[in-house]
Order: structure tokens, then sequence, then C-alpha cells
């Protein structure tokens, strides 16, 4: 009998890839983002394990929606105190703080979970086409 494959956290090589969100759309990169974070791309996958690699999104400010999200799209958030529903429309948003549109894209679409908290962790966003990762070497991810 074959044992199954489970990875273990100091075994892992972790690498990191640069993506260009210039024209793209928000959820299917966000998709994408989220596939590579939690390591789903790789043959080592393990569901209990932290197997993804780290992410550099760079142009945040240029991603595309499609349809009439760019007038119908708000972002929710609650206060915690009666009657504190804040609504921030998208428009607003993209002007203000471009990373977390993204941010809160692939963050939906990864575990609500300790797992799915650390997986966020290795999420780099900048709205313009600088990074500050040269250091790290990171590949170019073409999708």
């Amino acid at each position: 009998m074959m044992k199954s494959f489970m990875a273990k956290t100091e075994e892992l090589e972790r690498k990191w890839y640069v993506i260009d969100a210039e024209g793209k759309v928000l959820g299917r990169l966000a998709t994408e983002v989220a596939t590579i974070l939690s390591g789903k791309n790789k043959p080592t996958y393990t569901p209990h394990v932290d197997t993804g690699d780290y992410v550099i999104i760079i142009n945040a400010e240029k991603i595309k929606l499609t349809g009439r999200k760019l007038e119908q799209k708000n972002y929710s958030y609650h206060t915690g105190y009666p009657g504190g529903l804040k609504q921030i429309p998208y428009k607003d948003l993209i002007e203000s703080k471009p990373e977390k549109i993204i941010e809160l894209a692939v963050k939906g679409m990864l575990p609500k979970s300790s797992l799915g908290r650390n997986m966020i962790k290795k999420l780099k966003v900048y709205s313009g086409p600088e990074h500050k990762h040269e250091a790290q070497m990171p590949e170019i991810y073409e999708f």
C-alpha cells in the first residue's frame, strides 16, 4: 500500500511571482492569485498546510471591472455600533486605496481560518508599476 504524500512546512520551497494587474478583470485575477497563495497549483498541495507561494501585484489602480460594476459596486463594513453600516462606492475606493480592492477580492476566496489568515500575508499589492521585492528575485507570472 502506498502512503499519501503530506507536505511539511519545513520542506517547502516558496517562490515569488509578479503579476501585472493592468487591464485584467478583478475576479479572474483574484481567483488565480488565491490559487497560487493556497498552493493548489502545485502537485505538493496539502489541505492542512500552507503550501502556497508569494505574490506581488503591480499596477493595482489599472484593474478592470465588467458590466456596470464601476457605478453600482459598493464595499460594505460595519463599525460595530448601532447604525454603523458604512458603504464605500468602488469609484471612491479606486481613487483613495486601489490596493484594498484586490486584497479584499483575494481574501474572500481564501479559507476563513488561521490558515487563510497566514495565506493572505503572502500577498503584496502596489498601486504603481514599482515594488520593493527585487531581492527575492520574483518571476513574472502570466495567465
